[in-house]
């Protein structure tokens, strides 16, 4: 099934019967990918007197409850409620659901104690692009990153230089395999997502981040149609389900 859109003044083709997933699917067990220090998330069938939500219990469906944080236990957009002091919903501020997006692998530059992800190496590998949407996929990149429990392991993140020229090169979406864009114990400086939504200066409602999610390696770095949808939550951040179609 293949669909044409228009890039500017260019039409370009997907095959939407070939989406390439990069989002993680939320288990509940350890085996799902951990951060924040919260323990995994549950998902368990109801419980009423001596009737139990489960089929293979007497029940005539499956009927669980799912207990989970959407910034520690798996793929997530947020918004700019994330970081401020006034309620905003991702609901409201994700209203469209498809960009033409850039994929590029980056190693972090190792800095003291730390793994940085600089303003250079994004120069370097976009190339003069000016994506809509921009998918970062760190390196080394392994399927261990779909279980990987990232509590105290202080990972990669997004330098406050790079996030601002993001933010300068007009890109709208940010996409990472990381629990988050910023240093793991950071006292609350939160400088990479502050850079990049403007914020406290000009906030820019309409721009998200997303993390946790995984791309595979058979994904090549390259230009893709990106269908960005989440689920309906009325919170700063929200499951989503990012899907990369290869452009033809």
């Amino acid at each position: 099934m293949k669909a044409t859109f228009k890039k500017g003044e260019q039409l370009v083709t997907v095959d939407l019967s070939k989406p390439l997933d990069i989002s993680m699917v939320l288990k509940g067990s350890s085996e799902n990918p951990l951060a924040w220090y919260l323990d995994a998330p549950s998902i368990e069938p109801v419980t009423m007197d001596k009737w139990v939500g489960k089929v293979s219990e007497g029940a005539s469906v499956n009927f669980n409850n799912i207990y989970f944080n959407p910034h520690a236990h798996g793929t997530h957009t947020e918004c700019v409620g994330h970081i401020s002091e006034t309620f905003h919903s991702v609901n409201d501020a994700l209203t469209n659901f498809f960009f033409f997006a850039e994929v590029i692998s980056v190693a972090p530059e190792t800095v003291g104690e730390d793994q940085i992800i600089p303003a250079k190496e994004l120069r370097t590998l976009l190339e003069g692009k000016h994506p809509e949407a921009l998918v970062l996929r760190t390196l080394p990149n392994t399927a261990s990153k779909r279980t990987r429990h990232y509590s105290h392991t202080n990972w990669p993140y997004l330098h406050e230089e790079a996030a601002t020229y993001l933010r300068e090169l007009g890109v709208k979406h940010l996409l990472i395999d990381l629990p988050s864009v910023d240093k793991e114990k950071d006292e609350g400086k939160l400088l990479a997502h502050k850079a990049f939504w403007n914020y406290p200066e000009a906030p820019r409602y309409d721009a998200t981040i997303t993390e946790f999610i995984y791309v595979p390696n058979a994904v090549a770095d390259g230009a893709y149609l990106l269908n960005l949808q989440i689920a309906s939550f009325h919170n700063d951040a929200a499951p989503s389900k990012p899907v990369l179609f290869k452009l033809l």
